[in-house]
């Protein structure tokens, strides 16, 4: 088994795409219009990146769901992007619009560590390699 794609449903897809572009410098590999729903990948290495519209996972949860809501408290389940300056990928982060969490700092072991929020309300942590 390997692990292939995480998804994450949003009411903007465009406008996440692009804050995931210009946030973590991420590049798109393909936004499809679906008719009813967008999707969109982004390129992250071996493991897909993914964006689809809140109406698609309507459809496909018809008993309910919870989505992400940037005026709550987040889920719990976050994304994580290795980088080599968590310091200078936390700043761009928050110049392009994510709300902070929690500022780059050392963590036991020496491995830096900074937590933010996209615009959809979503876990994002910045780690040092």
């Amino acid at each position: 088994m390997k692990f292939a794609y995480t998804v994450i449903w949003v009411d903007d897809v465009v406008k996440t795409v692009e804050f995931y572009e210009k946030a973590f410098g991420l590049v798109r590999r393909t936004l499809v219009d679906k008719g009813q729903s967008l999707w969109a990948e982004i390129e992250t290495g071996s493991t897909t990146l993914a964006f689809s519209s809140s109406s698609e996972a309507q459809k496909l949860f018809p008993g309910g769901c919870h989505p992400n809501d940037a005026t709550q408290p987040p889920v719990l389940i976050q994304i994580s992007f290795i980088t080599p300056d968590v310091g200078s990928a936390y700043m761009r982060a928050i110049g392009a619009g994510a709300k902070t969490l929690d500022a780059p700092k050392s963590q036991p072991g020496g491995q830096m560590i900074a937590r933010v929020r996209d615009p959809n309300g979503v876990l994002v942590s910045l780690v040092s390699a």
